[in-house]
């Protein structure tokens, strides 16, 4: 009788410890079953969020300074500017001929200069820099791109307003999607910028000096496999001869360039012919004119 009740205590011990075991084994498994879902969750949260913040691909240009208008309540003046809005930052490429013009433009606009990120200068000429100084003195906190050729007052100029600047000398990327040609031409060296976009190249120049047809092989050459959406701005043009004008538009077809909207010191006569061989594809571009790609 006493070795039953030995054995039968220890069948009980054992299944005792074998419960319990499990129970211990189930908390276990159940825990690590909490934190893991709780881990993923918080990947496809953050998956989620990465997703939601993805940039929509439009880009707007504005034109802010041109001696054409589009916008009858913005003031014109000889000069160009624009600016180009991304996903990701706001460029002023170009200041026009003086400040007041430029930020009463921008004011109607609607654009805040403290939102601007970076200045790219396309040339030394005064009617593309001459509101440089009123934009940084609204807005000090940001980067001007110049051509490497400018002079070493412009460099004082902008550190003395609180700005940073780059010298660009050959093709290189200023932006996401943003390029810039580098210098190109002899006499008057100039920049222009490149934008690569679902649509294809735009180009905007600020006056061409180096040559509106030479500035679209740069484009070209840079990137070989891509087509050309638009090309817009100055294209220094203006009292060029009929015939020199019509090589230039079959120029710009020989080139395959989608869209073209010449303003600025494109000329009236080079708008007109333009406007004839684009038809529908012809962006009459001026102060206030808004693109969208």
């Amino acid at each position: 009788m006493p070795k039953l009740i030995i054995f039968a205590i220890l069948i009980v011990l054992i299944l005792g410890a074998g419960f319990y075991f499990l129970e211990v084994k189930d908390k276990e498994i159940m825990t690590k079953e909490i934190k893991e879902p709780k881990a993923k969750s918080q990947d496809v949260s953050v998956r989620k969020e990465k997703i939601d913040k993805k940039p929509q691909e439009k880009i707007s240009i504005i034109t802010i300074f041109d001696n054409y208008q589009s916008n009858l309540e913005l003031e014109t003046g000889w000069g160009f500017s624009c600016l180009i809005k991304t996903p990701e930052e706001d460029i002023l490429f170009d200041t026009g001929a003086d400040s007041k013009t430029l930020l009463s433009n921008m004011k109607k606009l609607e654009i805040e200069p403290g939102r601007i990120d970076k200045i790219v200068l396309s040339h030394i000429h005064s009617d593309h820099i001459g509101g440089l100084e009123g934009a940084l003195k609204k807005n000090p906190e940001v980067i001007v791109y110049i051509p490497s050729s400018f002079p070493y007052r412009m460099r004082k100029k902008i550190n003395s307003l609180g700005a940073k600047h780059q010298d660009i000398k050959t093709n290189q990327k200023i932006s996401e999607n943003i390029y810039s040609t580098g210098e190109l031409g002899t006499w008057i060296k100039e920049q222009s910028l490149i934008l690569d976009t679902e649509k294809g190249l735009t180009i905007i120049t600020g006056c061409a000096h180096p040559g509106i047809v030479e500035i679209i092989k740069k484009a070209k050459e840079m990137f070989p496999d891509k087509k050309i959406y638009l090309v817009m701005g100055g294209f220094h043009l203006s009292g060029v001869s009929d015939s020199e004008l019509e090589r230039i538009v079959r120029e710009f077809r020989n080139l395959d360039v989608q869209k073209a909207a010449p303003c600025h010191c494109s000329g009236d006569r080079c708008r007109e012919l333009f406007l004839e061989e684009y038809q529908d594809d012809f962006i009459k571009n001026g102060v206030g004119k808004i693109i969208e790609i």
